[in-house]
């Protein structure tokens, strides 16, 4: 065996152990009690499979791929250290849509040296080479717009009449020119693709709404890890295929159990309104009722069951610290206390435990919708704090409801509900909530996190200031 073979089969071995991580690591994230080293094992594998890439052979451009790696390293590594955890949505948007980009800018290198030569290798691989770039493509400029929404940089949705059947032409548009690259492998026709693909991933989610956002960054993963997969073949890289294929695969899962948790299919996410404010509901009837931080504090502190239930609102008010306090001030006097958590509750899936997980709340305090709503009934107290979509009656009760049909946590079944609010505004899918008019329901008006440590102070009160 030459030298060359024994690199080669280090290299293969090194993809090997590299994608027995990312396996590992995967299975290891569907705990929140060991996504922390599942985190870990799964970077562990990407190391491996970088420092292995450069062992190959014919690699050319190190200087280059050394340059870039850096610095993608060093932006990471600053960015993701002074990301706020109400803008991780954003950056997994923004990072995920990266990918994509990646993959479809593999797939242009190669079709113009393609292109350049006059010639492909095969007939599979072109037609590999294009797809990933549609897809890397889509996944790029649709992550785009999908990250300007959740920043609150664009309107939440846009439309304009006839834009399904204009997406459709843009769609077909696509294919032939892929088809158009495939077969003369023409600049002109690479970069009229390429225009086209990114325009196809920016009016595909104009008109999706904010309340589908959770599903929206799910769909472009599984297409960012697809493309991937494509590009890995295109290269004859294992390990870019296998990655590649398990964020797909993943991403899909993820994507068809956030559309399931909301009664929808991935079709009406990608071509109806929901969340879009549109549609012309039932009226409410009734007023919100205010109630002070003391009254709230004595209801809870004698209380003997209590539902927490966060939503994106305290995120943004950074109090789930004050909450945690809350909550632990409330089990010393012996209340049962559980926090009841939606699938697409915050502005990605899992954005609650992880705001959770980062104050400390313990894993057996959390409790998924389908366990929790039965308890509602024999619920004394929930307290809503920030959540507004996943809490509304409406979904159940009001058929012409943009959210009709969405499950939703039976918050409006506690015998006393209290909602921390700053105001009497709509939630993000701009629909105006019936809980807040419920005759069981109270409106404690302020800051999510000023308000908390109000509960806590008049709970400190009620124990003689210890």
């Amino acid at each position: 065996m030459s030298a060359a073979d024994v690199i080669d089969l280090l290299v293969k071995s090194s993809y090997l152990v590299a994608a027995t991580l990312f396996l590992l690591g995967l299975q290891r994230m569907a705990s929140p009690a060991t996504a922390r080293s599942g985190i870990r094992w799964a970077g562990l594998g990407m190391v491996i499979a970088t420092i292995a890439t450069f062992f190959l052979p014919d690699l050319h451009n190190i200087p280059l791929i050394l340059a870039a790696t850096a610095i993608g390293t060093a932006v990471a590594w600053i960015s993701g250290k002074k990301v706020a955890i109400t803008d991780m949505p954003q950056m997994v948007a923004l990072y995920n849509g990266l990918g994509g980009g990646s993959a479809a800018a593999i797939g242009g290198v190669e079709l113009l040296r393609w292109s350049a030569a006059g010639q492909a290798p095969g007939a599979v691989v072109p037609v590999l080479a294009t797809l990933g770039a549609l897809i890397g493509s889509v996944a790029l400029s649709g992550s785009i717009i999908a990250w300007a929404k959740l920043d609150g940089r664009m309107d939440k949705r846009y439309a304009f009449p006839g834009m399904q059947v204009f997406n459709f032409l843009v769609f077909a548009a696509a294919i032939v020119l892929g088809g158009l690259v495939v077969w003369s492998l023409g600049v002109h026709w690479i970069v009229a693709f390429f225009l086209v693909a990114l325009a196809l991933g920016v009016l595909m989610t104009l008109p999706i709404g904010g309340a589908d956002m959770p599903v929206v960054i799910s769909l472009y993963n599984a297409l960012t890890g697809l493309a991937v997969a494509f590009e890995g073949y295109v290269l004859g890289n294992e390990a870019l295929i296998i990655a590649g294929m398990m964020v797909g695969a993943a991403g899909i899962l993820l994507t068809r159990l956030m559309a399931k948790a909301m009664n929808r299919s991935i079709g009406s996410v990608l071509f109806s309104n929901f969340g879009g404010g549109g549609a012309e509901a039932a009226e409410i009837t009734g007023s919100q009722k205010p109630i002070e931080a003391a009254d709230v504090a004595a209801m809870m502190a004698y209380a003997e069951r209590v539902v927490i239930v966060p939503g994106y609102g305290m995120a943004v008010a950074q109090a789930q610290h004050k909450i945690w306090e809350l909550t632990q001030r409330l089990i010393e006097r012996g209340v049962k206390v559980k926090f009841a958590i939606h699938p697409v509750a915050g502005r990605m899936p899992g954005h609650m435990n992880v705001l959770l997980a980062e104050a400390g709340v313990p894993y057996d305090l959390i409790v998924d919708m389908d366990d929790i709503n039965p308890e509602f009934p024999n619920t004394d107290v929930s307290l809503v704090i920030g959540a507004n979509d996943v809490v509304n009656p409406v979904a159940k009760t009001d058929p012409a409801s943009p959210i009709f049909g969405m499950p939703i946590l039976d918050v409006v079944d506690s015998k006393n509900t209290i909602v921390i609010k700053r105001g009497k505004g709509t939630g993000f899918a701009g629909i105006e909530n019936a809980l807040f008019y419920a005759d069981n329901t109270r409106m404690l008006y302020g800051d999510g996190a000023e308000m908390a440590s109000a509960l806590v102070s008049e709970l400190k009160a009620l124990d003689g200031g210890h």
